[in-house]
This record gives C-alpha cells, sequence and structure tokens, in this order.
C-alpha cells in the first residue's frame, strides 16, 4: 500500500473490509461466480500490481 500510495485513499482496515466483500457464489447449475468487484477495487489492485479476481 505504502509503494502504491494507497494509504492517501484508505486505511488498511477499510482495505481489508472492502476486499472482505468480493464474494464468490456458486450453484449447481450455474457453477462458480464471483461478485460485484467496485471501479474503485479494480483500480485498487491495479495500483498494487495485483490481477482482480476471476474465474
Amino acid at each position: 500500500m505504502q509503494d502504491a500510495n494507497l494509504f492517501d485513499q484508505w486505511t488498511l482496515q477499510v482495505l481489508l473490509d472492502e476486499l472482505d466483500t468480493i464474494e464468490l457464489f456458486e450453484a449447481p447449475e450455474h457453477g462458480r461466480t464471483i461478485g460485484e468487484i467496485t471501479k474503485k477495487l479494480k483500480e485498487t489492485y491495479g495500483a498494487m500490481e495485483i490481477k482482480p479476481p476471476s474465474l
């Protein structure tokens, strides 16, 4: 977070809470689906050079 200057936008606890909102849904007839990832969270993943979750 420090290398990406994210402390200007997030506290560590708020970022962890935001990451915790990403959900994985599983249904026998549809398989696995990842819940919505917000634009701001996608940008945060990019700033940290981490690939956002996907299936």
